[in-house]
């Protein structure tokens, strides 16, 4: 019997190509590249720092927003449900990393914002961040880069215009 290895759904459309548009390879390629680079930030923040890609994704959020934000700007730009973000940002201040306060406009929001020692945490998780970043991405040149960040503004840019026109 021979052993057979599972295939990823690139790999899968590959060997059948005419079964499939152009489109839906690329589409396949890119998911693929998120979830092999996800998978690898996982891992080492979670080996390296004891946290989560999500508590991570927190904290830099609020780090770009040194006066905090409410709970309903944090979902917003972190693209989740308001409940999601309560139970990572409880999780975040028990371990004195952020800090909740009441707005100072609105009795019924709070604002969550780093603590000290968050701020230090996560810049130094940042830091390691951008090496290991810079490692997976460094079989590719400058010019590369470049040309590929080009292209990713390109196919974002069609995305945006089908969703806008109602085709997804």
């Amino acid at each position: 019997m021979q052993d057979t290895v599972p295939l990823d759904a690139e790999t899968k459309v590959a060997e059948r190509p005419g079964d499939h548009k152009a489109e839906l390879r690329l589409w396949l390629r890119i998911f693929t590249c998120k979830m092999l680079i996800e998978g690898v930030v996982r891992r080492r923040l979670r080996e390296s720092f004891a946290v989560t890609l999500p508590r991570f994704d927190v904290l830099a959020q609020l780090d770009r927003t040194p006066g905090g934000m409410t709970l309903g700007e944090l979902s917003q730009r972190m693209m989740v449900t308001n409940g999601n973000v309560t139970g990572l940002v409880e999780r975040l201040v028990a371990q004195g990393l952020i800090e909740r306060r009441p707005s100072p406009t609105d009795r019924r929001a709070q604002i969550v914002s780093l603590t000290a020692a968050g701020r230090k945490a996560f810049r130094a998780m940042a830091r390691e961040n951008g090496d290991w970043i810079g490692e997976i991405f460094g079989d590719l040149s400058s010019t590369e880069i470049e040309q590929l960040m080009r292209l990713l503004d390109k196919t974002k840019a069609s995305a945006r215009k089908a969703i806008a026109g109602g085709t997804t």
